[in-house]
């Protein structure tokens, strides 16, 4: 006799996602997901092309993605996908492709790609609390290893640089450094896919968990702009960059220069020495005016005096001159041409004091890789103490790397060099530091956009080079900055999120796998 009852219910299960074998249907819209988180994440990767929302939209399709299809054919795609997005971002930055920046983009898609491919292969055997954790704490500890290992910094690679316009959601990266926003935006994929997938009443009371996290984290963010302003005295400073008229002339006479730094630094003096002095000149004039309007910091951006090395005392004495003239701290970027292979030269940020004392010489710690050679410095952030706070200084991408401008002080200024089509998002950026450090930020560019921050991330000031007749950026800012708990605790939540991960890891290997009913 056939038997005609029912099939016996499915079990219940605490399995978070979908079988290791997703059934025919799945696939009817799993490409899609692909393309589209792809094209997604192509305005989520730190460029003048950013758009907020779809750094928080492209995780959960990608996520969803790879929770449909097997481990590792799904991450084998998820890293073309990254590395798609990559190439789109040094396309859209004008960069330039050469071996090291194809070695770096492949390098950082590969470990992007981890944080999916560790939720594919442990969310299935942990409960769905401690399931929910792995993808937002992959992406952390992912954005931290870039960090770390490479030499690329928060230039690629971070969520937080797109979330720059959002300031009750960046003051947590005075708690958790960046990496708080990339866990966030991990969980918030994680909790989605959780609803996605399943729908029970479990998934939606993480659903809520999820909800409550981010509002407090909102709530605290706002409720800090709104109560704990910036307060109390505020300095003038103004940011100079050199006309485009001498700037153009200089760049025509380097150019007609054959083998780079070394034949700059090798050509006769009356071949480069005219230019040079135009544009030190254009410099020393706004400096003078400047002083004379209020203000007390004036700050050069980076390489705006170029010099070969048997001139550089002299361009130095002058600018010792003009300091000592109008009674101001003059903070000068050099870039010093030498004969000395290979580097040939050195990038260089003097701090100059009211009495023509120089206070600091620090040489740029971070050569942008495959694009910039000269010595690298070593890294140790110098602080004075002033009348107007204590002052810091890094060179343009050395503020990319938060371990490095992590320092005790009250403004950083930040000399820097950009170009056209990067120069607004490598500023933007820079408001991470201002929030992590917990002082004002001063960022001077010689052909991008210049800006001014305060501690919370507000913009002072900002100029653009390319459409402002008078490269001059002038703001108010305050002279005492506030100790963040990042500034304290330092990458501690990124490695509470590499020993979470390491955590949730073991205990999903010694728990068996669940079975699920398709």
């Amino acid at each position: 006799m056939t038997n005609t009852a029912p099939p016996a219910p499915p079990r219940p299960t605490d399995r978070t996602e979908e079988p290791s074998s997703p059934p025919a249907r799945a696939h009817r819209h799993v490409w899609s997901l692909l393309l589209l988180g792809t094209g997604t994440m192509l305005f989520a990767v730190g460029g003048r092309w950013d758009i907020t929302a779809a750094a928080w939209i492209f995780p959960v399709l990608l996520l969803r993605f790879t929770r449909l299809s097997r481990a590792w054919p799904g991450a084998l795609w998820i890293w073309p996908a990254h590395l798609g997005a990559a190439v789109f971002w040094i396309q859209e930055s004008a960069i330039g492709f050469n071996a090291v920046v194809l070695a770096g983009a492949l390098a950082l898609s590969a470990l992007q790609t981890l944080p999916f491919l560790a939720d594919r292969l442990l969310a299935n055997r942990l409960r769905p609390a401690p399931a929910a954790l792995v993808f937002p704490a992959g992406v952390a500890a992912a954005e931290f290893l870039i960090t770390l290992l490479s030499p690329f910094g928060t230039a690629y690679g971070s969520l937080a640089v797109t979330q720059h316009a959002d300031l009750p959601l960046l003051q947590v990266v005075s708690v958790t450094g960046p990496w708080g926003i990339g866990f966030l935006i991990g969980y918030v994929a994680s909790t989605v896919n959780r609803i996605w997938g399943h729908g029970d009443r479990p998934s939606w009371r993480g659903g809520l968990v999820c909800i409550a996290v981010l509002l407090s984290v909102l709530l605290a963010g706002g409720a800090r702009l709104a109560f704990l302003p910036p307060q109390g005295t505020t300095v003038r400073i103004a940011g100079i960059s050199p006309s485009r008229a001498v700037t153009e002339r200089l760049r025509a006479t380097l150019a007609r220069l054959a083998d780079g730094p070394g034949g700059v630094a090798a050509a006769p003096a009356s071949a480069v020495r005219p230019a040079m002095t135009a544009v030190e000149n254009d410099l020393l004039a706004a400096t003078r005016r400047e002083a004379a309007a209020g203000a007390k910091i004036v700050i050069w951006p980076e390489e705006a005096v170029r010099t070969q090395e048997p001139q550089r005392s002299a361009a130095l004495a002058a600018a010792r001159a003009e300091a000592r003239r109008s009674r101001i701290y003059l903070e000068i970027g050099v870039r010093v041409y030498s004969t000395t292979a290979p580097a040939y030269g050195r990038d260089e940020a003097l701090l100059i004091d009211p009495r023509g004392t120089v206070l600091w010489t620090y040489q740029k710690a971070r050569p942008i890789p495959g694009s910039e050679r000269f010595t690298p410095g070593d890294g140790q952030v110098p602080v004075v103490r002033t009348p107007y706070g204590r002052l810091a200084n890094v060179i343009c991408y050395d503020a990319d790397f938060p371990a490095l401008v992590r320092t005790r002080a009250d403004i950083m200024l930040v000399p820097a060099h950009d170009w056209k089509e990067y120069g607004g998002a490598h500023t933007d950026k820079a408001a991470l530091a201002a929030v992590e450090g917990g002082y004002s930020l001063v960022r001077q560019d010689a052909e991008g956009v210049s800006a001014a921050f305060d501690d919370e991330g507000h913009v002072l000031a900002t100029t653009d080079y390319f459409t402002s007749g008078r490269q001059t950026t002038v703001a108010y800012v305050p002279v005492r900055g506030v100790t963040t708990v990042y500034d304290r605790v330092g990458d501690t939540f990124a490695w509470l999120c590499l020993a979470a991960l390491a955590a949730l890891t073991g205990t999903a290997l010694v728990r068996p796998r669940r079975p699920v009913d398709r």
